[in-house]
């Protein structure tokens, strides 16, 4: 085993996660889940993989992986979620970083590339993020941000990136989709209320017809057949609800005040 701890967040997660830890056997001997209040047995499940569970009520992504981070015992870190699956080539490719000792870098980019039902791996010119998931946790920390995902590291902190992928299964149903969106979007709006940042009326307009170009053919979606036409749709309607409910917020607090 290598001197690196993974953690999970989770949240009723037991359909999707045996898939996550049996992927993960061999790979650290401590992996943290930390759950938000699963009612479907995720925390048994993810105890009898072996893994550490702790609960912490949910609080947003960026303070919910930093609570995960505090419970992981050695000073390289992988996340991973609880719809994302590692495959063997970045399994070997991790612990090959360690065969000679502490890896190179402070922190290495893993690009993330989505899987759509009916697909057994991501399309050969699917669209990728490359956040960093791999890190020494000395050098940078998960942002508390309750909304933006992403690893804040110390200025000068070399960072790599590596050439295996994370599979991402992120849409069980579109049903799923547009709730687990929904959702999303609630807290978007009320992290801009935080920050008093408002949006602007004309993206009320522009919005859905952005996002869906951007969607379909930037993120090549167009390349997805039908489910990418459909989850193109999903996120456009998605980044113009988080518009809308900002302005219906603002209305609400004007009639409040008039």
């Amino acid at each position: 085993m290598i001197p690196l701890s993974i953690f999970i967040i989770t949240k009723n997660e037991a359909d999707r996660l045996p898939r996550v830890l049996d992927a993960l056997r061999g790979l650290s001997e401590d992996i943290v889940v930390v759950d938000s209040g699963s009612v479907d047995g995720t925390q048994a499940l993810a105890e009898a993989f072996g893994a550490r569970v702790f609960h912490h009520d949910w609080q947003g992504y960026g303070l919910q992986k930093r609570f995960a981070e505090a419970q992981c015992r050695h000073e390289w870190l992988l996340n991973i979620d609880a719809d994302e699956w590692v495959p063997p080539a970045l399994s070997d490719e991790i612990r090959a970083l360690f065969a000679a000792g502490p890896p190179l870098a402070d922190g290495y980019e893993i690009r993330i590339a989505e899987v759509f039902p009916g697909e057994a791996a991501p399309h050969p010119f699917a669209y990728a993020l490359a956040p960093v998931r791999l890190y020494n946790r000395l050098k940078g920390q998960y942002s508390p941000s309750p909304v933006h995902d992403r690893v804040d590291l110390h200025a000068g902190a070399r960072v790599l990136r590596l050439s295996g992928m994370i599979h991402h299964f992120s849409v069980r149903s579109i049903g799923d989709q547009l709730v687990k969106l929904n959702a999303y979007s609630d807290q978007q709006v009320m992290d801009l209320a935080a920050r008093g940042k408002t949006m602007p009326l004309w993206r009320l307009f522009l919005e859905f017809p952005a996002a869906f170009l951007k969607a379909y053919l930037i993120r090549r979606h167009i390349l997805r057949g039908r489910y990418g036409f459909i989850t193109a749709m999903n996120y456009a309607f998605y980044r113009w609800l988080r518009i809308a409910k900002d302005i219906e917020r603002r209305l609400i607090e004007r009639a409040k005040k008039s």
